[in-house]
This record gives structure tokens, C-alpha cells and sequence, in this order.
């Protein structure tokens, strides 16, 4: 958890059940102003149902628990006008499939000057400007002539662009990227996360940047927090934490990386899959993937404990501070650690 003064989010014990099973542990979080922090983790780890739980956007009818505040205003429990206010304005979302989060019989122009009028209150020619401004600003090109164009009509790199622009019309404070780059191909991804990056330089909003991908959060993010069967297991700067993972399966993540560079060696793959949430291990949930793991692993649950420098740690026997070079997309994490 960040210790800034200036926090924009502050979240206090988030949990989150389903029908009576939890998913989510007492997530504890906070994001600075202007600040971008990634969430790391495999699929089902609990990391946009973090962000879906904040923001009151779960499906069905979840048992939610905890405080989520932004600037000190309490989201959970807050009327369905408030977080209306708070969502698209205060903070926006972006999703990993842009074609099923844009109308497909809506024109681009209508939705993007339907989120200026609800959020700033621009109608007219006012919006319709003001429109063309922020799909110029995602780098969509001839912004006049493809304002009424469908969203059939962009490619799928584009489409995530319109997707960024209709996030930005509310001039949010917070920018929530729930895997932008999934669905893309490589050439494109580097270009949504160079935006992404640009945006965030000019607009001086924070970014929540959820991915699988841990070359794309070195790219984008300032701190990292990797998440496991619904908890954060580690937490710490994109420099500290690349170059000296602490915990077992953060140390897991970066050894199934192949080299670009160097012979090739077999990838080192994490044992097993993350446990169904009915049925969590006892002590660690790690521990059954776990090669450090002790009898201790398995009856006691290890709590989120600060290690200094920022860093935070879950784990009752972490990796040895060992060198490790991480190769990722243009960024190279070099570790010499003793």
C-alpha cells in the first residue's frame, strides 16, 4: 500500500463473496495522484473484480465489504447518483474487448458526445468539437468523416482508441485499463500503451493498469501489486520488485518469461492452477504450487507485511535475494543483488 500523502483512492479491507464464497480477502490499496500502478496476476487471481466491487459494476447480487474512498468520499453504500457522478467522471474503465463495450448500431460520434453530455455537459456543436478533439488526441485519423462511422468500420487497434476517448470525456482523475491489450496484436499493443503513456504525461491522471503481461506494466506503471487467489502477495516499485522478486510465485511469473536473447532453455512453468475459491488451502494459497513451501505453509496464513523501501510481502519463506534480468518489450530489469 502506498504510503503518498497525496492519495486519490484509498481501499480498506475490500472483500468480496459470491453466493457465499469469497473471491476477494481484505484488499488493502491505495493510488496516488497521478500515479500508475499495476496489478499482475493469473486469470482468476481477483484483479478486475477488485475494480468491478469498487465501482459497484458486479454482476448479481455479491456480499461486498470494506471502505473505498476517493478524495475521503466513501463509494461503498453511496447512492446510485453519487457513484453514477463518481463513475465515467471521476473515474473511468476501460475493458480488454473493446467490440463488446461499444454499441454496434450506435454511430462512434453519438456515444462519445453521450458520455460529454452526461459527464460535462457539452451538447450541440460544443460536443461534436469536443469529440473530434479527444479521437484526434487517441490518434483516430480524418476525425470529421469517421465520427459517423460504426464501430464495425474501425479496426480492433482503433477501436480500443475510441474505447480510450470515450474514457477521457469525462476528464477522469482515475484511468482503470482492465487488460487494454489482450485482444490486439503486438505491433498495436505498443502503440495503445505509448497512448496510455502520453495521456497520462498530459492529463496528469492516475492509471490503474490491470495485465497479464509484465513487460507492458514495466512500460506503463510506477508500482506493481501482484495478486493471488484473491489477495495481494507482494507490492513494490517497478524497479524494485523486477529486479528482486521476494515471493515465491512473483519469482514464478518472471522465470516462465522466455529469453529473447541467449540459448534456448525450457520455460519454467508454475506448477498447478489457482485453487477454486470454495475450496482455498487452509494456510497459503500458494503453498500446494509452492516449492519453498514448509508444514508451516500450510496451516498458517502469512499477513501483508511491509519489508522497507515500499516494499510489501506475504510470504514466511520469500526468495533469496538473488540477480535476475528480466527482458521485456524495450526494458531491461537488471538486478545485482548480494
Amino acid at each position: 500500500m502506498s504510503t503518498t500523502a497525496t492519495k486519490l483512492v484509498e481501499m480498506r479491507g475490500l472483500k468480496v463473496a459470491f453466493d457465499g464464497v469469497q473471491v476477494l480477502h481484505g484488499i488493502d490499496l491505495d493510488i496516488a495522484r497521478g500515479e500508475a500502478v499495476g496489478l499482475v496476476g493469473e486469470s482468476g487471481c481477483g484483479k478486475s473484480v477488485t475494480w468491478l466491487a469498487a465501482l459497484g459494476l458486479l454482476p448479481g447480487k455479491p456480499s461486498v465489504g470494506g471502505s473505498v474512498k476517493i478524495d475521503g468520499q466513501e463509494l461503498r453504500g453511496a447512492p446510485r447518483s453519487a457513484l453514477e457522478h463518481i463513475r465515467g467522471g471521476r473515474v473511468a474503465m476501460i475493458f480488454q474487448d473493446p467490440s463488446s463495450s461499444l454499441n454496434p448500431v450506435l454511430k462512434i460520434g453519438g456515444q462519445i458526445t453521450e458520455a460529454l453530455a452526461i459527464h460535462r455537459g457539452l451538447r450541440g456543436e460544443a460536443a461534436k468539437k469536443e469529440a473530434w478533439r479527444l479521437m484526434d488526441m487517441v490518434g483516430i485519423p480524418d476525425v470529421r468523416r469517421r465520427f459517423d462511422l460504426y464501430p464495425h468500420e474501425f479496426s480492433g487497434g482503433q477501436c480500443q482508441r475510441l474505447m480510450i476517448a470515450m474514457a477521457l470525456a469525462g476528464e477522469p482523475d482515475l484511468l482503470i485499463a482492465d487488460e487494454p491489450t489482450t485482444a490486439l496484436d503486438a505491433t498495436i499493443q505498443a502503440q495503445i500503451l505509448d497512448l496510455l503513456i502520453s495521456l497520462r504525461a498530459e492529463t496528469g491522471m492516475a492509471t490503474v493498469f490491470i495485465s497479464h503481461d509484465l513487460g507492458a506494466v514495466s512500460q506503463v506503471c510506477d508500482r506493481v501489486c501482484v495478486m493471488y487467489a484473491g489477495r495481494i502477495v507482494e507490492e513494490g516499485s517497478v524497479g524494485e520488485l523486477f529486479a528482486n522478486p521476494r515471493h515465491p510465485y512473483t519469482r514464478g511469473l518472471f522465470d516462465a518469461i522466455p529469453s529473447i536473447d541467449g540459448p534456448r532453455q525450457r520455460l519454467i512453468p508454475i506448477a498447478g492452477t489457482v485453487p477454486d475459491p470454495r475450496s482455498l488451502p487452509q494456510g497459503c494459497s500458494f503453498s500446494p504450487r509452492c516449492s519453498r513451501a514448509v508444514e508451516a505453509c500450510r496451516h498458517e496464513l502469512p499477513p501483508l507485511v511491509s519489508i522497507g523501501d515500499g516494499r510489501w510481502l506475504a510470504c514466511t519463506r520469500p526468495v533469496s535475494q538473488a540477480p535476475i534480468v528480466v527482458e521485456t518489450k524495450g526494458w531491461i530489469a537488471e538486478g545485482a543483488m548480494q
